[in-house]
């Protein structure tokens, strides 16, 4: 099990305790609320793991070594996941029910965010979802789906993680085209989850999320967008991609602009002001 209370509030990777290789082999991303809670998923193996404090509990999902061994490596979107896309829905009813709790700006219908009004999570719950495409920053190619379980009611679903992406699917270099391409003229905001971003698009259009600190800090810079708006995570990890990515779009002559607010993100801040 995960030591849980050595971490603090915020996105962690750690090295997978079912499918590690090392210390430096950090396939495991946490992420600890501000009330303890945690989630836990390896984008390798897909184990699991979720914390409750108040309860005391740890609730863990080890796959099996066969499943494990057996994971497709997809470098663009598989047929399953292409399947998945095209039977999910533009975004109305419990969907934008969750995104106008979580004060969120509600993208185009041409942007890559759907929904899915009964998707099963590999918990075996079956529930409605987000589900974003994650396509290649430089190429536009489909490379992932992620899936956020959700509640008309802001929350999450009770489910351990609530948020995952296509195991055997790569992300690195992926972006969740919130806006479409064409609406990208000479500006682009940027942040690293879904409802970040979608908090920043109140301030700043278009926007795109990057889906971790880790495709934020390698964001390369893109030919003709001449201003950078990033919405950035309070947390370690949060604020080194950000500086990362602004130093280099800086450096190539582009503008660049960060927020910074007392709260983990800006999604964190539109909840706590409402």
């Amino acid at each position: 099990m995960i030591a849980w209370n050595d971490y603090d509030t915020g996105n962690h990777r750690l090295s997978c305790p079912a499918c590690g290789r090392g210390e430096r082999d950090k396939t495991l991303g946490l992420t600890v609320e501000a009330d303890g809670k945690g989630v836990a998923h390896c984008f390798r193996c897909e184990f699991t793991e979720a914390f409750r404090p108040d309860k005391g509990c740890h609730v863990a999902h080890f796959p099996t070594i066969k499943a494990a061994q057996s994971l497709a490596r997809h470098d663009t979107l598989s047929a399953f996941g292409r399947d998945l896309w095209n039977a999910c829905k533009p975004l109305s009813g419990v969907a934008i029910d969750y995104l106008a709790a979580r004060h969120c700006r509600i993208p185009p219908a041409d942007g890559d965010l759907r929904w899915h009004p009964s998707l099963k999570h590999p918990t075996g719950y079956v529930g409605p979802a987000l589900v974003a495409l994650v396509t290649g920053v430089l190429n536009g190619e489909p490379l992932s789906l992620h899936r956020t379980w959700i509640r008309a009611d802001g929350r999450k679903a009770e489910v351990a993680p609530p948020r995952l992406l296509l195991g055997g699917h790569r992300k690195q270099g992926g972006v969740i085209r919130l806006w479409p391409s064409e609406a990208v003229t000479v500006g682009l905001g940027v942040a690293e989850g879904i409802e970040t971003a979608l908090s920043l698009a109140w301030a700043y259009l278009p926007t795109w999320a990057c889906i971790d600190a880790g495709n934020l800090k390698a964001l390369p810079r893109l030919a003709g967008i001449e201003s950078l708006v990033i919405g950035a995570d309070n947390d370690a990890a949060g604020i080194d991609a950000a500086h990362a990515c602004a130093q280099r779009w800086a450096a190539d002559g582009a503008e660049v602009y960060m927020t910074k607010q007392a709260e983990n993100d800006l999604n964190d801040t539109l909840a706590e002001a409402a």
